[in-house]
């Protein structure tokens, strides 16, 4: 069941039962994709069409946000919890570890996704990571071709959105990849050169917080959350 909030249709579901229905998109030779909207990303799809139809396309579409979770609530329809990108990424790989199954990993900064990988073979051992790629490319088709020599079943995409979601419905099919993953900057996170908010943010829900005070240029960014709010209470008085 999905719960629409603001044109995007989240899938109500908690982690453990998004990475059972990811294992599951490994059995299928159709390809699949994974998006993780939070409401920066919910307000551009309110502005793009496009975007909204490629979000609203995936498999599987994940409620990162926890604005994303006040907002289904306001509007009387709640979410049964938030899904947080690295956290479900996390849990898949463990899951791919114990079964052998393969991972590309694709952008942030050149260097990032290598020392990515370094880490987190160590994290999952059985975890196979057979390729990476920085986000810096110009050209798309190598990329894709490299993709489809490494032979990954899964690929993690972190290139930023919309830029991300519009990659993977474009050119998934092409990788030969069976299941790609929209993940933002969780490749800066994984390689160590980004440190993640403390457990107690990421528990109350305000790691957007702990960014802006790391990060103080993101105010423009961190904006958008207001803004949504508003259109969510908007939305609530026409319904």
């Amino acid at each position: 069941m999905r719960i629409d909030v603001l044109g995007v249709a989240f899938d109500n579901c908690i982690k453990a039962e998004a990475v059972e229905a990811s294992m599951e998109m490994l059995h299928d030779p159709a390809c699949h994709y994974v998006v993780t909207p939070n409401p920066e990303i919910v307000e551009a799809c309110r502005e793009s069409g496009e975007l909204r139809t490629v979000v609203n396309a995936a498999d599987l579409v994940l409620p990162d946000g926890i604005g994303v979770i006040y907002g289904a609530k306001l509007l009387g329809t709640p979410l049964r919890g938030r899904v947080p990108g690295i956290e479900y990424a996390q849990a898949l790989m463990a899951r791919m570890g114990a079964e052998g199954r393969s991972l590309f990993l694709l952008g942030a900064k050149p260097g990032y996704a290598e020392q990515a990988a370094e880490r987190l073979r160590e994290t999952y051992p059985g975890l196979p990571i057979v390729g990476t790629n920085d986000g810096y490319f110009k050209e798309d088709a190598p990329v894709v071709e490299k993709i489809r020599q490494s032979g990954a079943e899964v690929v993690f995409v972190c290139l930023g959105s919309p830029k991300q979601e519009h990659w993977m419905a474009r050119y998934g099919a092409d990788t030969g990849a069976k299941l790609l993953v929209g993940l933002g900057g969780s490749l800066d996170i994984f390689s160590g050169n980004v440190r993640r908010a403390p457990p107690v943010f990421c528990k109350l829900g305000l790691e957007w917080l702990y960014r802006l005070m790391k990060e103080p240029k993101r105010i423009g960014r961190m904006m958008k959350l207001p803004l949504f709010l508003v259109h969510v209470i908007q939305e609530r008085g026409k319904r």
